[in-house]
């Protein structure tokens, strides 16, 4: 049952959509523009860095929160399986954001809320998060290609360091249960990424840039009309 609630939790965070609202205040409704995702990287592209990291800070922060709250609701009472209350809070968190019930379950990609929910989890887990996607990003500036590289390798940490004692006082069955959350999000994460994989693997994946003009292109299979940039 407390799973449940803390899936529920970070659920209801999740739902905060900061690229529509941010659109919204500017406007434009965020989803008919680019790519047509209420995420960071389109809110990047067709209203400029500031608006791509204020949705980045806003979506991190809210999963962030989520788990917060569960850390103090049930961080005492559930102390063993804490991590494991934390990892189902990102993951409603991270579904929230992707299928936001009150906009026909279209939002993002769920990468910054997984940034969020990396900030929160496990500091071990910090530095692999932001070195898996900065490095590639500032090298290729492909932001599909870090996003998948950070499930790839945080998956492979987190089973290694669950199997040699980091997460004390769980057993073998809440481990594996753990591995089994994380793995659904990173398959949900490479599913939501599917065109993005396509057009990596034919060299034609788009570019985005942090400090210089993107340009904003539409989404293959996806009628939104594409936008100026600001």
């Amino acid at each position: 049952m407390v799973r449940i609630v803390c899936l529920l939790i970070g659920y209801v965070f999740g739902l905060f959509q900061t690229a529509y609202f941010y659109g919204k205040a500017h406007g434009i409704d965020i989803r008919q523009h680019g790519s047509g995702n209420s995420g960071t990287t389109n809110a990047l592209r067709v209203l400029g860095t500031k608006a791509g990291l204020i949705v980045f800070a806003g979506d991190c922060l809210k999963c962030m929160a989520a788990v917060g709250i569960v850390r103090l609701l049930f961080g005492n009472t559930y102390h063993d399986i804490i991590y494991l209350l934390c990892l189902y809070t990102g993951a409603g968190a991270i579904l929230g954001h992707n299928y936001p019930f009150y906009m026909n379950f279209k939002g993002g990609k769920g990468i910054a809320a997984t940034a969020g929910m990396v900030l929160s989890f496990h500091p071990y887990f910090i530095i692999t998060g932001v070195l898996l996607f900065f490095v590639p990003f500032f090298t290729t500036h492909l932001v599909s290609l870090g996003s998948l590289l950070v499930y790839a390798g945080l998956m492979i940490q987190l089973v290694i360091c669950g199997q040699m004692g980091l997460f004390e006082g769980m057993s073998q069955a809440q481990l594996i249960e753990m591995y089994i959350v994380f793995g659904c999000l990173a398959v949900m994460a490479f599913w939501k990424h599917r065109e993005n994989i396509k057009r990596l693997i034919h060299g034609n994946e788009r570019k985005t840039y942090l400090f210089k003009k993107n340009k904003v292109e539409v989404d293959e299979k996806e009628p939104v009309k594409a936008a100026e940039e600001k």
